[in-house]
């Protein structure tokens, strides 16, 4: 396999895939659409966890540890679903996915118990990161090299616009209603996701062999549906250097991301006094605007990034060339803010403005960086783009849920501004990001 392959980037392409199609940007809202409804389910409960543990007889501590276990099956979705879209095609596995998310969305708002509520929200996190997989694999299907990095923006929206809303929207939901309302909207929402991508996604065809269509055999084996299941062609790609590092860079980046969603009811609620989670909800509408904010620029930027280097090689492109436009986010944007963030909360200077701030900065640097290491995975080996995605995919989420898991017993134990210390020095480990990107 080759990494980085240079590509002209006047290659042909089909009157469909040119910009300004309007069904190729229907396609583009759908999978941005899908994306935010799972990720959704993931940060909705976060300030809704005393009402849910209540209700259930359980406790908050239980319930962050299962949604830590959420974010796991979310990180492996792909496992399931990719083998699926490799027998089936692509258009079948990502309908099928879009039904279980709306059925397991109906059973959370019905779970009975604690152990059906965790079956149920485990069952939906099964279908996550397919959708972003499967959506940054149609994007780049779709969208020539010099337009991937908006497209891959406009995605990134759909996924963390889910993380920031999920809070907001339960904040309000439990303060003027019941718990189980939230899921009720999830169902709504997976509901219009999957009537939208049933009549409204073709079947796009693939230019290089990945795991949708070619490679596909006519006569469906037994031997064939095990070594499409076989996860080790995935695990393979982390001992790739290029593929570890960029995986490894999404993985920190989570780390960071689910560190200060997961915190905010226990650290901005004492702090501030907030008592209600209507307030601690409305919280989340500044890290929601920095990842808007930080997807859009940095997909523009990211692009603008890409161009100039093609000028620089007289039409030659390398995937690697869009990696530079995330370094300003990754080595100065997100170590400041960061530091800033877990001190000023710690030491309680600036008041209720500061963190507000430094809450979008650290959203808008997240998104930033992300934009150019999600759109290389999915360049880096084109022949293996679904999974190189899918690995990229697993590890960030498996270091989602241990943040998770341990954030609120480390802040606890250490205080925040200490945590988010340790969290900045993950994202300063990554200096070694430079010698793939120049």
């Amino acid at each position: 396999m080759e990494l980085d392959q240079a590509e002209h980037t006047l290659a042909d392409v089909s009157e469909a895939q040119q910009p300004g199609s309007k069904r190729k940007y229907l396609i583009l809202f759908i999978i941005s659409w899908n994306s935010l409804v799972v990720t959704f389910l993931s940060t909705s409960l976060l300030v809704a966890t005393p009402e849910i543990s209540a209700d259930l007889n359980t406790t908050p501590e239980t319930i962050n540890i299962t949604n830590a276990g959420v974010l796991v099956a979310m990180g492996c979705s792909s496992l399931i679903w990719s083998p699926v879209a490799k027998i089936l095609s692509r258009k079948r596995s990502y309908d099928t996915a879009t039904i279980v998310i709306f059925l397991a969305s109906i059973g959370t708002a019905l779970a009975p118990s604690m152990s059906v509520f965790t079956l149920m929200r485990v069952l939906s996190g099964l279908t996550g990161t397919y959708f972003m997989v499967s959506g940054q694999t149609i994007i780049a299907d779709l969208f020539e090299p010099v337009f991937r990095g908006r497209a891959v923006g406009c995605l990134q929206v759909g996924s963390v616009a889910g993380t920031a809303l999920g809070p907001c929207v339960s904040g309000i939901v439990v303060t003027f209603s019941h718990w189980r309302d939230i899921y009720w909207l999830q169902v709504a929402m997976a509901g219009l996701g999957s009537a939208l991508s049933i009549t409204a996604i073709p079947n796009i065809k693939s230019e290089v062999k990945q795991l949708h269509e070619e490679g596909r055999e006519s006569h469906i084996s037994l031997r064939y549906v095990l070594r499409a299941f076989n996860p080790i062609k995935v695990f393979k790609l982390y001992l790739l250097p290029q593929v570890f590092l960029t995986d490894l860079s999404c993985g920190f980046l989570a780390v960071t991301q689910y560190g200060l969603l997961t915190s905010v009811r226990n650290v901005i609620n004492p702090r501030f006094n907030f008592d209600t989670p209507l307030v601690s909800g409305l919280f989340y509408i500044s890290p929601g605007v920095g990842f808007i904010l930080g997807s859009l620029v940095g997909g523009r930027f990211s692009d603008h990034t890409v161009k100039r280097y093609i000028a620089k090689r007289n039409g030659i492109r390398l995937p690697k060339d869009r990696l530079n436009g995330g370094l300003p986010y990754l080595f100065l944007v997100l170590p400041a803010s960061m530091l800033l963030y877990g001190w000023c909360l710690q030491r309680e200077f600036g008041g209720l403005a500061l963190p507000v701030v430094l809450s979008l900065l650290i959203g808008a640097g997240l998104m930033g960086a992300w934009n150019g290491l999600n759109t290389y995975s999915a360049e880096i080996i084109p022949s293996e783009r679904s999974e190189v995605v899918c690995s990229k995919y697993i590890l960030q989420y498996i270091f989602g849920a241990c943040a998770t898991a341990a954030v609120v017993p480390m802040i606890n134990a250490i205080g925040i501004g200490w945590s988010f210390t340790i969290c900045m020095h993950f994202i300063r480990s990554l200096r070694h990001l430079g010698s793939i990107a120049f």
